[in-house]
């Protein structure tokens, strides 16, 4: 699935916004959600486990790189980050921010939405897979 959407998008022309504390950052559909949908995906997956307590993710694209540790507080997330590459190099921007707090349904929510645009993309160029982490996908967005 990386890999088709790796080639679905441009690397300069699409691209989310991950709002961190009041920082945009752009996170490129064609390069940086490429590279993090093998973390995602589980991570996703994991977090609406009704037993989800806590866990950790590394997202290790050059220009979104961070180590994420998430843990429930309550219907809330924490995310605690360690920033190491962002587009625009606001790193130490981010890490000055501290923590993200959030409601774990809209954390799920949003990702959910980049999901969604995803695979719909996917299914609109008639790529077939039968990935993994393609059904995964397609199964939490129907969820």
């Amino acid at each position: 699935m990386a890999d088709a959407v790796g080639e679905m998008y441009s690397s300069e022309a699409e691209g989310a916004i991950l709002v961190w504390n009041l920082v945009p950052v752009r996170v490129p559909y064609g390069y940086d959600l490429a590279a993090l949908l093998d973390d995602l995906v589980p991570l996703l997956e994991e977090i609406q486990q009704t037993d989800f307590a806590e866990t950790g993710v590394f997202w290790g694209s050059d220009t979104f790189s961070a180590e994420w540790k998430i843990a429930r507080e309550g219907d809330s997330l924490r995310i605690q980050a360690r920033w190491h590459s962002t587009l625009g190099n606001y790193e130490s921007l981010l890490a000055e921010r501290g923590d993200v707090v959030v409601d774990a349904q809209v954390f799920a929510r949003e990702w959910a939405k980049v999901l969604r645009r995803i695979v719909a993309d996917i299914e609109a160029e008639s790529v077939q897979l039968d990935d993994d982490i393609f059904l995964r996908t397609k199964a939490l967005i129907r969820a």
